[in-house]
């Protein structure tokens, strides 16, 4: 389970991608998958359509990234780190760094 959400700055720890970072745009907890900003482009070849794509052509998306892969990018220490969770006094729960103990 990733405790990183939408609109959270991600760090890519593996892959051929490893040292990029950008911002989570959508994820998907139940596959245990994520997709990041500017990572993990792929290529794909769009048919011309006169309403979406009038001109078509050869287009460059994400593709998604299992969590693991991933960690989140902490703004306080400038680091990649582990995410852990807690409960608050009201029954939330508060995601919060590992390494400088900063609440997310």
């Amino acid at each position: 389970m990733s405790l990183l959400k939408k609109d959270d700055i991600a760090f890519v720890i593996t892959g051929k991608d490893r040292g990029k970072k950008g911002k989570v745009i959508w994820t998907s907890p139940r596959k245990g998958v994520l997709l990041v900003e500017g990572v993990n482009m792929a290529r794909k070849h769009a048919r011309r359509r006169k309403a979406d794509d009038p001109q078509g052509g050869i287009i460059s998306m994400e593709q998604p990234l299992y969590h693991s892969k991933v960690q989140y990018l902490c703004s306080r220490c400038n680091r990649p780190v582990r995410l852990g969770a807690k409960r608050s006094t009201d029954g939330s729960r508060i995601r919060f760094c590992r390494r400088c103990k900063e609440e997310i």
